[in-house]
């Protein structure tokens, strides 16, 4: 037995191959367990600033990553104690051999595994953030961890790619890229003007405050509800229900009306009624009118009610009133209610609506 442990293939002892496949096996088996334990230590550590994140929340997000980086350096090591095989260090390529593509091969999921971790850790801090913020209330807080969320990831995605590039084209490519961004910041941030006016424009909303997520605004040739501020480009859900896609840059240069910080909604009705309507039908229609008004507490004070004009077929009375009703439905609502007692008064008082006559003489 020990004779054949000891046989060589590929310059290692078959006995080591062995240790090898029983190690794996074991960590492969208890990995689970591993990274439910340290998930579980690094939660009693960070439930002290989030109690109200549970445990299953932060293992979900860092059982799976944790299992990969143990298994994958669990592998590295045991490797790292067998001898290369001579047979199959040759050549590939342009001078690289067997043993440095596996070698780079290793290094890059190390690195991909690093990065999934330190991701998944940026969730954990964006739930813990959000978490406190939806004790607060504030819509604001949890706008600035979408965008925050977002920035912190491009930025490990940035120094995930010179690592990448660092790991297959040595650290010489890496320091010629840095030392040629001195030359080339010109050319670059030319190309990258308005990706980088937007990149600013983004953090002027956040920290100017013009709208938030939620807002119901008005840019230019369209209105609609803010559902995301990004790094680049804001997203409206516009009336029709469409999905617009708008650079921040033009959110913040354009002039932007925002609908939801109004206090007060504005009604205009212009009333039209016929030219033979006696005067003191009129008097009437206009003390009634105002009565109603005066009598609906969602109408404030200080509304406007007058005889506006009128031609030789048309007397035109005209209502302004403010409503601290702000909503759609509600607001059409309260309309239809004046409206309908409107048309009650003057059913009432016998006076009818101007009408667009045709006379026709025969010669």
């Amino acid at each position: 037995m020990n004779s054949l442990l000891d046989q060589v293939i590929l310059g290692n002892p078959i006995q080591n191959y062995f240790i090898l496949a029983i190690i794996l096996l074991f960590v492969s088996m208890i990995k689970r367990y591993l990274s439910r334990g340290l998930a579980t230590l690094l939660y009693r550590e960070v439930r002290r600033w989030a109690p109200e994140i549970g445990e299953h929340e932060f293992s979900h997000l860092l059982l799976v990553p944790l299992e990969y980086f143990f298994l994958l350096i669990t592998f590295m090591l045991t490797v790292d104690h067998l001898n290369f095989p001579p047979e199959l260090d040759v050549q590939v390529y342009n001078g690289f051999t067997v043993k440095s593509v596996l070698h780079t091969i290793m290094e890059l999921a190390l690195t991909v595994s690093i990065i999934w971790i330190v991701l998944r850790v940026i969730d954990f801090v964006s739930l813990m953030i959000s978490k406190s913020a939806d004790r607060s209330h504030d819509v604001t807080d949890n706008q600035f961890i979408v965008f925050f969320r977002d920035f912190f990831k491009a930025i490990v995605f940035i120094f995930g790619a010179i690592a990448f590039i660092r790991i297959l084209f040595g650290a010489v490519l890496v320091n010629k890229i840095i030392a040629g961004l001195g030359i080339g910041a010109a050319a670059l941030a030319l190309a990258a003007k308005e990706s980088i006016e937007n990149l600013i424009c983004s953090f002027i909303i956040f920290f100017d405050k013009p709208f938030r997520v939620g807002d119901a605004v008005k840019v230019d040739a369209f209105q609609g509800t803010v559902e995301k501020i990004g790094l680049r480009s804001t997203r409206v859900r516009t009336l029709e229900k469409t999905f617009v896609t708008v650079p921040n840059k033009k959110m913040v240069d354009s002039v932007l009306d925002n609908l939801s910080l109004r206090t007060h909604q504005r009604a205009v009705m212009r009333l039209e009624i016929s030219g033979d309507t006696p005067a003191d039908s009129i008097m009437k229609v206009l003390e009634d009118i105002r009565q109603v008004l005066i009598s609906n507490e969602k109408v404030q004070e200080g509304f406007v009610l007058n005889l506006n004009e009128f031609t030789k077929d048309t007397y035109v009375i005209q209502l302004i009133y403010l409503t601290q009703v702000i909503e759609g439905v509600q607001y059409n609502s309260l309309r239809n209610q004046i409206n309908l007692a409107i048309i009650g008064i003057l059913d009432r008082r016998g006076v009818k609506l101007s009408s667009t006559k045709v006379e026709i003489h025969e010669k």
